[in-house]
């Protein structure tokens, strides 16, 4: 991942924070960028990983089959799988797309974003400013752990830590804010090449995707989020003071409609699907926000990171939905390092964010959104 990892002097206080006003945005280049690969690559099948079928199994060449024993899967294996898939949770939470969600329903959406925004921050995430800002934290932190760190070295932790972050995010608003209505999530393919017109990006809500201002990103004075001040980021940078800001690249946007979808959805082995995903529509989505959405590490600063991650899970779930051994068998690597192997044992850390509801779980427990930790899908 090509990030900025500068750490930028600052000797602005917590108590001070609010009041140092940023007002310009940071130049283009301190963002980085989230890694990525071209579509043209992605739609061609080139190997994201060299030979190196072995110990990662990512190629999707026609001539280098998936040798990883654990994507072998037998019919009597299926069948196995199809048994242990059964006990879904009766009354599943419905999250519902941005455009058929009400006006009441997004308005106290983006109001209890603003309320975590407005909290006093758990103590748990120094130095992080407030409430809002332990998910900016959390991310920071963990960031090495659960992102890979090129094509070559990869995680395949990536899907499974960001579901279960952004349902801790779900729980914090319920519980600290007081948001009661269902939840949200936005198709983002639709937007394509086209995001600065979507429906979130308003004066009402998310506020405008203007795209970059002499070379930097732009302050976002519009929508619920309206001069908001950042602390931590770019980078691993902290106590420094920033506004939220953007830099919009349409033809970067362009590269998360529905060729893409298409390439991925295609893909049969999760490290394949876990692999198109992280470096083809997630990575565009986020380059094309840009500004602190281009930045891999301290980009959830912008809250459209959140909607841009669940459309990210819904993908997962969907691509989940078409193979029963999809939500019963995981394979792949564990870290970006070693590719340790990645089992229904292995533990994902989200440093108890929301209390006794976030507590270190193993992937079994995260892999079906219907069963284990969770009980939610996708209207459609």
């Amino acid at each position: 991942m090509k990030i900025t990892a500068a750490v930028f002097a600052s000797a602005v206080s917590g108590a001070s924070i609010r009041a140092v006003q940023q007002t310009q945005g940071l130049p283009l280049s301190q963002f980085g960028e989230v890694h990525s690969i071209s579509i043209a690559d992605a739609i061609a099948k080139i190997d994201l990983i060299g030979n190196n079928f072995t110990a990662l199994p990512i190629s999707t060449k026609e001539h280098s089959p998936v040798s990883f024993s654990e994507e072998k899967v037998t019919t009597s294996s299926k069948a196995a799988a199809a048994a242990a898939d059964t006990g879904d949770c009766a009354n599943p939470n419905i999250r519902f797309e941005w455009d058929n969600y009400s006006a009441s329903d997004k308005q106290a959406f983006v109001d209890a974003i603003q309320c975590l925004v407005n909290k006093p921050p758990s103590g748990k995430f120094s130095p992080s400013k407030n409430r809002y800002e332990d998910f900016v934290r959390l991310h920071q932190s963990y960031s090495p752990n659960i992102h890979s760190k090129s094509t070559t070295q990869q995680t395949h932790k990536f899907l499974l830590w960001h579901r279960y972050y952004v349902w801790a995010l779900e729980q914090v608003m319920r519980d600290e804010c007081g948001f009661n209505r269902a939840f949200t999530w936005w198709d983002e393919k639709k937007w394509a090449g086209r995001f600065s017109q979507a429906t979130i990006f308003t004066n009402q809500y998310f506020g405008n995707l203007p795209g970059s201002t002499n070379g930097a990103a732009t302050c976002i004075n519009s929508g619920r989020f309206s001069g908001m001040q950042l602390s931590l980021g770019p980078g691993m940078a902290t106590n420094n003071p920033h506004c939220l800001q953007r830099a919009v690249n349409e033809q970067t946007t362009a590269q998360t409609g529905q060729s893409s979808w298409d390439t991925c959805m295609s893909r049969t082995s999760y490290p394949d699907f876990h692999s198109c995903v992280e470096f083809t529509f997630h990575a565009q989505g986020h380059n094309g926000v840009g500004g602190i959405m281009a930045d891999a590490i301290a980009s959830p600063g912008d809250p459209s990171f959140f909607m841009h991650h669940l459309f990210v899970d819904y993908a997962f779930r969907k691509w989940q939905i078409n193979d029963v051994s999809r939500r019963t068998t995981i394979s792949g690597c564990a870290d970006n390092v070693n590719c340790a192997p990645l089992t229904l044992d292995t533990v994902v850390y989200m440093g108890n964010i929301c209390g006794a509801k976030c507590p270190d779980l193993k992937v079994r427990d995260l892999l079906n959104t219907l069963q284990g930790h969770f009980c939610y899908r996708y209207d459609y």
